[in-house]
């Protein structure tokens, strides 16, 4: 994945890189990501145990937003904010002579993300307990898995409550990243948002999100990761509901705001209105819970497979993830044109977040002991 990404610093308005590559590389490294995110899925009890396994899970996406916040508020100070701000701690040009006119202090995130990726990637490979070597070639390796393909789905098919959860699975976290990819273009169409107030919305979100790891760790242990679904997507479906009801002449659908004659809150250069702060307020609530969710999702699965199937039935959860990734643009496409707006298509959402919700009231087990999985 590091150089697919690093190579995306070629890409600008202009030339410098086709289309259709730079489609190329966004595919291939999104496909290594699922593979990385199956292998790394499945050494979390390896790594964690049975018992620990929800504590790291929330430990390390909190930990991931951490890193993030500190990424993009380097990025704002260095490459975004110089030569907008007249602030006395912001450099007056982006940093390193990077030419705004060529998009350069945008493209650089490119290399950014890819040395912390590698970076990022040392502990794991240094630290993390793997499996035992089989002394098995790379090549037969490759044969028994393909042979084993259709005896896992057989196993998988064993364990009723983990095929609904993964039924449901497709459903509700689908929708939480359709609401994470179009809070953006909701935001900037709605609410009327530049690259600027963007950029200090990923940084917000991405601090806020720290707590949502935590609030997973908390939930998992309280209530048992089911009841923890449960909470987390009710309320992001609560969350999203709200930021319908957001424009920058109205609030939460019934108070009406006029920028024109209203007092700015502060004097600088974002977010210098209540609606922008009240749209931020309930997209940190999604922030949280989302974050949570997903840590949640992993200690869920834990919990109603065997563990020495783990990474199995984690490959089978990487594809429920990515199975319908389709039905999110599809609808947010189909409510924004019957509508004509781009509410109607983000509300879409809310029925995948509840497909899914009702779907997970049929998973048994996911308490908060750990008990060994049922075979049905």
């Amino acid at each position: 994945m590091a150089p697919m990404i690093a190579a995306m610093w070629w890409a600008k308005p202009g030339g410098g890189m086709s289309l259709t590559v730079l489609a190329f590389l966004m595919i291939s490294a999104r496909v290594l990501f699922v593979y990385a995110e199956v292998l790394h899925n499945s050494l979390l009890i390896r790594a964690a145990g049975l018992g620990a396994a929800h504590k790291a899970s929330g430990l390390a996406l909190s930990l991931g937003n951490g890193f993030s916040v500190v990424a993009l508020i380097f990025t704002a100070w260095a490459f975004a904010l110089p030569g907008k701000v007249d602030w006395a701690f912001v450099p007056a040009a982006p940093l390193f002579g990077l030419d705004p006119a060529t998009h350069e202090p945008e493209r650089v995130v490119a290399l950014m993300a890819a040395a912390l990726l590698l970076l990022g990637s040392i502990p794991m490979f240094l630290w993390t307990p793997d499996a035992p070597k089989t002394g098995v070639p790379m090549l037969k390796a490759w044969a028994d898995g393909a042979a084993e393909l259709g005896r896992m789905l057989k196993t998988v098919r064993r364990y009723r409550d983990a095929v609904i959860y993964l039924l449901s699975r497709m459903f509700f976290v689908d929708g939480m990243n359709g609401v994470l990819i179009y809070a953006g273009v909701y935001a900037v169409g709605v609410m009327k948002w530049g690259a600027l107030e963007m950029l200090g919305f990923g940084v917000l979100l991405s601090v806020v999100a720290v707590v949502g790891g935590f609030v997973a760790r908390w939930l998992d242990a309280g209530v048992g990761p089911k009841n923890a679904l449960r909470i987390e997507i009710l309320m992001t479906i609560l969350a999203l509901v709200a930021l319908l009801g957001m424009t920058p002449e109205r609030i939460l659908f019934f108070w009406a705001f006029d920028p024109a004659t209203a007092q700015p809150l502060w004097d600088g250069p974002v977010f210098r209105y209540l609606p922008d702060w009240v749209f931020i307020g309930v997209s940190f609530v999604n922030a949280i819970f989302i974050t949570a969710q997903y840590a949640s999702s992993r200690t869920m699965l834990t919990r109603i497979t065997p563990p020495e199937q783990t990474g199995a039935f984690f490959g089978v959860y990487a594809l429920s993830g990515v199975a319908t990734a389709w039905l999110a643009p599809t609808l947010v496409n189909l409510g924004t044109r019957i509508t004509g707006t781009q509410q109607g298509g983000f509300a879409t959402l809310n029925i995948l977040l509840a497909v899914g919700l009702v779907m997970l009231m049929f998973v048994k087990g996911g308490g908060r002991a750990v008990e060994a999985p049922a075979v049905r």
